[in-house]
C-alpha cells in the first residue's frame, strides 16, 4: 500500500467530493439500526457518521493517523481505530463492511478481500466503491508523456493504484466465499475545485506518490507539462474535470 502523509483539514476543505459523491453508496448499504459495520477506509469519518445516523454501531478504520484524529475530533461521539485495510483482524464480527473511495490505494487485494471474509458474519454483505479500470487513464497517460518530455523516466508499473475490472474483482471476491449481488465499472467525471489550479492540487494531495519519484527540483516544471499535455481532454469551461471510472461492488459471505 502507498503509504501517503495525508493532510486530512486540508483533504476535507478542498478534496470533499471524495466523502460527498460516497453518499449514493451509503444508500446502497442501506444500514439498519442495531447492525454492527465496519467502514474501511473512513478518512475524515462523514461517511462514518452517515451510517451511524441510521443507528448502527460503526467502526471507521484507516491507516492513516491523521485521518483518524482528525475523524476523531470531527466525530467525538463515534469509534475509530489506526489500522492497515490488510490486516483486518478484530474480535467480533459484522453484518456488513462498506468502504468507499480506498480500495485502489492497496495494491495487495488479497489481502484485503481475505480479511472482508473473516470480518463478517455468514450472510453478512460488502458494499464497495473505488477507482475501477480505465480510472485517471487521461491524466496518467499525460503524466507519461510529460515525464518523456522532461527526461524523466515512468512506467505502468510505477502507478501506485490498484483499477481493477468488474471481473477480477469479483472472482477475487468468489475465491473468498462472497457471492457477488451487484457489479457495475461506470464513468464519473469530476469536476475539481479551485479553476485553473484544480489539477495541481489534486495532484499534490492524491498524486503526491508519483511525484515523489522525481527530484524535488524538477516537480514544479513536471506539474506544469502534466496540465499542458492533459489540458486539451480534461479542462473545460474554466474547469478541469477529471476521468473518473468508479467500481461499484456489493456481495455477500
Amino acid at each position: 500500500m502507498t503509504q501517503t502523509k495525508w493532510d486530512a483539514a486540508l483533504y476535507d476543505q478542498k478534496h470533499a467530493f471524495v466523502w460527498e459523491l460516497g453518499k449514493g453508496v451509503v444508500d446502497l448499504l442501506a444500514p439498519k439500526a442495531g447492525e454492527r459495520i465496519l467502514d474501511i477506509g473512513c478518512g475524515t469519518g462523514h461517511l462514518t457518521a452517515e451510517i451511524a445516523a441510521a443507528g448502527a454501531e460503526v467502526l471507521g478504520i484507516d491507516s492513516s493517523a491523521e485521518m483518524i484524529a482528525e475523524a476523531t475530533k470531527k466525530h467525538p461521539g463515534l469509534r475509530f481505530k489506526v489500522m492497515d485495510a490488510r490486516e483486518i483482524r478484530l474480535e467480533q464480527n459484522f453484518d456488513a463492511l462498506f468502504s468507499n473511495a480506498a480500495l485502489h490505494w492497496i495494491k495487495e487485494p488479497e489481502r484485503v478481500v481475505e480479511g472482508v471474509a473473516r470480518a463478517l458474519k455468514p450472510g453478512g454483505r460488502f458494499v464497495a466503491e473505488f477507482g475501477g479500470k480505465g480510472n485517471v487513464v487521461g491524466l496518467i497517460e499525460a503524466f507519461g508523456r510529460a515525464c518523456w518530455r522532461l527526461g524523466l523516466r515512468f512506467s505502468e508499473e510505477e502507478n501506485p493504484w490498484y483499477f481493477p475490472s468488474v471481473g477480477e474483482y469479483a472472482s477475487l471476491l468468489e475465491r473468498h466465499g462472497l457471492e457477488v449481488r451487484q457489479a457495475a465499472l461506470f464513468d464519473r467525471p469530476t469536476p475539481l475545485e479551485d479553476g485553473e489550479r484544480g489539477l495541481r492540487a489534486w495532484m499534490e494531495m492524491f498524486g503526491a506518490a508519483l511525484l515523489r519519484r522525481v527530484p524535488k527540483g524538477k516537480q514544479a516544471a513536471l506539474l506544469e507539462e502534466v496540465e499542458r499535455e492533459a489540458r486539451p481532454a480534461l479542462f473545460r469551461d474554466g474547469q478541469w474535470v477529471l476521468d473518473y471510472r468508479r467500481l461499484q461492488m456489493v456481495a455477500k459471505k
